[in-house]
């Protein structure tokens, strides 16, 4: 998961950009990066690590030019290292940067076309430079000193014709404009602003809308589906739905854990999908356990405390907050390695000894993924006197890796994978564990503004709306995706036949 800023301002963007991206810092804390375009030239700075760590006043100042885009990730399979840190760069034509979020499910084969009949070179092994010179590639086609918005048009119809997966992606086109695309699926998210100047209008596009709003942009619009924009450099908006025919099914764990609260996708209030989802869990929890001996709700921060305020409140229970957090630690789910992210929970978390002592707790949390975050959990709530501990999830179980851009694992290493609840219980150590079911999940994302009738439920139901995942795919991301392979590759070992094209 990556967060995606572009802006064509009236004035310099080097700031509103930096900010932008410390608004998106939660999508990802691995690498960061800004482009700008002042002139005909291109300014660059990027890095690993945090946003304020990557951009420091001297790096501010050379990122001149009231055009830029800039990204921030998380580590994905392969795309561990600084060297691919985005945005991507390709001098010809016209000179591209692009920023992705997501994953092109054909990577492989587009690569290796590319590299024999388009004759184009790929630096890195992320699929972002993929969709990158795939873009190139079709607008190289053009072959005209200046470009029209027809022509990007043209190249991106190509492009959604080539690239398949989920996908949102912002590319800036040098003494152009900046391009705004989002896949056929509307898998990740991708969202429109502007505002009003002196000097005349400023557009913005970003992964949510909490990033327009914390900039004083005002919201227009999500780009939909299969849709593109062009925003030239005199600031005037272009757009057009390339693709005729979409099914849109944005992701549903961008409401259960990615997103920001106050952020608002696909006209679904994030805020408002997890008072739902604790809602329905709390109907479940009665349903299940109409006698049930709680004491006390204790949600695990930050995500679920939504949820699990809402649970408190139906059940007529006791809301507490059981846990110290250290926010200077990143979130664990997306951390590379199980090492590092089993040392991070004991050094993020610390638990509030009387709120546990003597108590039976339900603690809850917005998923369980590996499980490992949350049996040291349990183990702290115990270490801190709880009587009983019980687990409940506001997701229902993750059984299946993700394949659109989101890191889940091999399903392996997914602790629910192959496991009945029982047995997920006994792996996390609960007295009693609680899921929220998948159509009681996609209720609590639903709106009646919305005109959303489906969401991609893949982790939890392993149906792919993309129909292009196979299990030949499957096995393949599994080799890329375990924490040996990630292990191997930051030890500079490679597998041998390993081609890694993950990177948005």
């Amino acid at each position: 998961m990556c967060g995606i800023v572009g802006i064509v301002g009236t004035g310099p963007v080097n700031q509103r950009l930096y900010d932008g991206l410390t608004i998106l810092q939660h999508r990802g804390q691995d690498a960061a990066g800004i482009v700008t375009s002042s002139e005909g030239e291109l300014c660059v700075r990027k890095g690993a690590g945090l946003v304020r760590d990557v951009f420091q006043q001297h790096h501010m100042l050379e990122l001149r030019g009231n055009v830029g885009i800039a990204h921030v990730r998380y580590p994905t399979a392969g795309c561990e290292g600084a060297a691919e840190a985005q945005p991507f760069y390709v001098n010809a034509p016209y000179g591209i940067c692009l920023g992705h979020n997501g994953n092109l499910t054909n990577a492989a084969e587009l690569a290796e076309v590319l590299t024999r009949e388009d004759r184009r070179h790929l630096n890195t092994s992320s699929d972002s430079e993929v969709l990158l010179n795939v873009f190139a590639s079709e607008l190289q086609r053009v072959g005209t000193p200046r470009i029209t918005p027809a022509d990007i048009f043209a190249a991106l119809a190509a492009v959604y014709r080539r690239c398949r997966g989920g996908y949102a992606a912002i590319a800036m086109v040098i003494g152009h404009g900046i391009v705004g695309f989002r896949d056929p699926n509307g898998i990740r998210p991708l969202v429109l602003g502007t505002r009003e100047t002196p000097k005349g209008a400023e557009w913005m596009l970003a992964s949510e809308s909490v990033a327009l709003t914390g900039l004083g942009f005002r919201f227009v619009r999500d780009v939909g589906p299969g849709e593109a924009v062009f925003i030239d450099e005199q600031g005037r908006l272009h757009a057009q739905q390339l693709v005729a025919t979409v099914h849109h099914t944005p992701c549903i764990f961008e409401y259960v854990y990615f997103a920001r609260p106050d952020s608002i996708i696909d006209n679904v209030s994030v805020y408002r999908a997890r008072m739902r989802m604790g809602e329905k869990l709390a109907e479940r929890i009665r349903s299940e356990r109409p006698d049930h001996d709680i004491e006390v709700v204790i949600p695990i921060p930050d995500t679920s405390r939504t949820a699990a305020l809402q649970v408190a409140q139906i059940l007529g229970l006791k809301y507490r907050e059981g846990f110290n957090k250290n926010r200077y630690i990143g979130r664990t789910f997306i951390m590379p390695g199980q090492e590092l992210r089993e040392r991070s929970v004991r050094r993020k978390l610390n638990a509030i000894d009387f709120e546990f002592r003597g108590k039976v707790v339900l603690l809850v949390d917005d998923s369980i993924v590996r499980g490992t975050t949350s049996a040291q959990i349990i183990e702290l709530a115990r270490e801190a006197g709880a009587r009983k501990v019980y687990f409940a999830s506001a997701a229902p179980p993750v059984r299946f890796p993700n394949v659109y851009g989101i890191d889940m694992p091999a399903a392996s290493e997914l602790v629910a994978s192959g496991r009945t609840v029982e047995e997920v219980r006994q792996a996390i150590g609960a007295d009693w564990l609680v899921y929220q079911s998948l159509d009681d999940l996609v209720l609590a994302c639903q709106h009646d503004n919305a005109r959303i009738n489906e969401f991609d439920t893949s982790c939890f139901s392993g149906e792919y709306v993309t129909g292009d995942v196979t299990p030949e795919y499957l096995e393949r991301l599994r080799i890329e995706r375990s924490d040996a392979a990630k292990a191997r590759r930051r030890g500079g070992e490679r597998g041998p036949d390993l081609k890694v094209v993950h990177g948005g």
